[in-house]
């Protein structure tokens, strides 16, 4: 057997190409933050920038995430892995994901209910 297809454990590794996919493939996504992130900053082309200004931060968030993902399943080898290890990585990351939406809906009820000038 290659010793660059398998693991000592007797994972397959995808090949370099894979590798190179992805890094285009985040090479992309970097660029389209990039770009999103200018749209919104400088209002052109204005009928872009008038969906993309108001919804930034989602778009952001939603495109980290999935470089996130790719790195963390073939840079960091998770797609490979067992179901155990990968869920010993991706369960933290669930409850914080939780807890952050649990106090963003917090601090949006409070900001509700909370009159303007009010204290």
């Amino acid at each position: 057997m290659d010793h660059a297809a398998t693991h000592a454990g007797g994972h397959a590794h995808p090949g370099a190409g894979t590798y190179v996919k992805i890094a285009i493939i985040l090479f992309a996504l970097t660029a389209m933050e990039v770009g999103a992130y200018e749209v919104a900053g400088s209002g052109e082309p204005a009928g872009l920038a008038a969906i993309v200004a108001p919804t930034i931060i989602p778009i952001l968030v939603v495109l980290s995430a999935a470089k996130f993902a790719l790195v963390a399943m073939f840079y960091m080898h998770l797609k490979q892995d067992g179901p155990l290890l990968s869920g010993i990585f991706v369960f933290p990351i669930v409850i914080a994901v939780a807890i952050a939406l649990a106090l963003i809906a917090l601090f949006a009820v409070v900001h509700l209910m909370v009159k303007p000038g009010a204290h």
